[in-house]
């Protein structure tokens, strides 16, 4: 869940339009099918800091993340959605991944895509 609200909130965030997420999450919490507790604390941190400013993008993981995962490849339980948030937050500790870099270049060498280069 807080991957699937991460995305929708970051989507939202890169709109073109001037949007208040604290009021959005307020609205979806008490007006939608959408309500929980997850979005409560949303709200609770956008009314804080609407634009997160303060914030290192930069996630922790406590255990238990990967505790299921690797509970579910002993079992030979599929859980992608758990496996996939996991790896999100690995991902979020590297400031500048060698791997995204080699897929931006990839992707120039087969189709001629933009490279953002470093100033």
């Amino acid at each position: 869940m807080l991957q699937a609200y991460a995305e929708g909130f970051e989507l939202l965030h890169s709109s073109p339009y001037q949007l208040d997420l604290h009021q959005l999450a307020r609205l979806w919490n008490r007006g939608s099918v959408v309500r929980s507790w997850l979005l409560e604390l949303a709200e609770r941190a956008l009314e804080k800091e609407p634009d997160l400013s303060s914030i290192k993008g930069y996630v922790e993981d406590s255990g238990e993340g990967r505790w299921t995962v690797l509970e579910a490849v002993e079992r030979d339980v599929p859980a992608s959605v758990l496996a996939f948030s996991l790896f999100a937050r690995f991902r979020s500790r590297q400031g500048d991944s060698f791997g995204a870099k080699l897929i931006a270049a990839l992707r120039q060498e087969f189709g001629g895509h933009r490279v953002v280069k470093r100033e």
